[in-house]
């Protein structure tokens, strides 16, 4: 197939990529590079299934020729974008959706929307299932990523009704793994920074809340299956094994051996307390579960962190 990947350049786009082009498709990769960096396609430079377009998705998405399926990734998602990108996130939820399904449409493609398990907020309901619909502060500190996306589904639900464009929708739970940003500003990031360099790890207020990591090979496997079934209702795609905060620290300071001690910091606003997905629609409809166990996963990622902050921690001091 011919296969669009809007965020191409992005830590789970570019792995996206790799699969699509692992199967034999032709893929068109769309990026802005405002968060995703063009080092995530270098090993693709020489790979004539592969085709890079630098635009920005809240304008129109110029694709030559057919295409077959369109994976809408595109979305900064760091909390560290937040306050930085905060018009731009709510207009790539809104205007870059819409140019998204302007594009599946016209091209009679079926597409997937990366939603997230944001939209559930600060859920009070736990293990998270489909049908809750969230406990989100509209104008809080997160609400740009929380909002954005849910308007993004209901745009993507109205366009499957009224216009009859095949549409997939997943929410994405924590995802982790090799070439995420170093400064992104999640949790998995900042404590590989500071166990690497054997410096105090963050931890906000006293670690008791619980985050579900799924290792990016697992998320990827997820979106394929659910692009290629017939499922058009929104599906959780995340490791329901649920970590303290405080356990997911030591846990990352054993494994890499590390010096680094643990210290708190005030819990942020708006910071969800649990989060766990309910995976059964996801395996009950898809036959999907994650098969990366988490030390396997931080191990791989550890071994990707170590690379890359080495070589910045080498580079002269300006």
């Amino acid at each position: 197939m011919r296969i669009v990947v809007t965020g191409a350049a992005g830590f789970l786009g570019s792995h996206l990529v790799d699969r699509l082009l692992g199967e034999g498709h032709e893929v068109v990769g769309v990026d802005s590079l405002i968060t995703g960096s063009p080092v995530n396609l270098a090993h693709l430079r020489e790979n004539r299934r592969f085709h890079f377009i630098q635009a920005d998705v809240t304008r129109y998405i110029g694709v030559n020729g057919a295409v077959d399926r369109v994976f809408h990734m595109a979305s900064p998602a760091s909390p560290k974008d937040f306050p930085r990108y905060p018009v731009h996130i709510c207009k790539v939820g809104a205007l870059g959706t819409l140019n998204a399904l302007g594009l599946s449409k016209a091209k009679g493609a079926r597409m997937l929307l990366a939603s997230t398990s944001e939209v559930y907020g600060d859920p009070q309901v736990h293990p998270q299932v489909e049908g809750y619909w969230g406990h989100v502060n509209p104008i809080g500190e997160r609400s740009m990523y929380d909002e954005a996306k849910r308007f993004a589904e209901a745009l993507t639900m109205s366009y499957h009704h009224q216009n009859h464009v095949d549409t997939r929708i997943v929410r994405i739970f924590n995802t982790y793994g090799p070439r995420m940003r170093l400064d992104d500003g999640r949790v998995l990031p900042n404590f590989m920074r500071s166990a690497l360099r054997d410096e105090p790890i963050a931890i906000y207020g006293d670690g008791s809340q619980t985050r579900s990591f799924c290792y990016v090979d697992d998320l990827v496997d997820g979106l394929v299956r659910l692009m290629e079934s017939g499922v058009d209702e929104p599906v959780n795609i995340g490791n329901p094994e649920e970590v303290t905060i405080l356990e997911f620290a030591r846990e990352i300071v054993e494994i890499i051996g590390s010096r680094s001690r643990i210290v708190n910091e005030p819990l942020p606003k708006d910071d969800p307390v649990r989060r766990r997905p309910d995976i059964t629609r996801a395996r009950t409809l898809l036959g999907w579960e994650p098969r990366v166990g988490r030390r396997e996963g931080l191990t791989r990622t550890w071994e990707d962190f170590r690379r890359r902050i080495l070589a910045e921690d080498a580079k002269p001091a300006r």
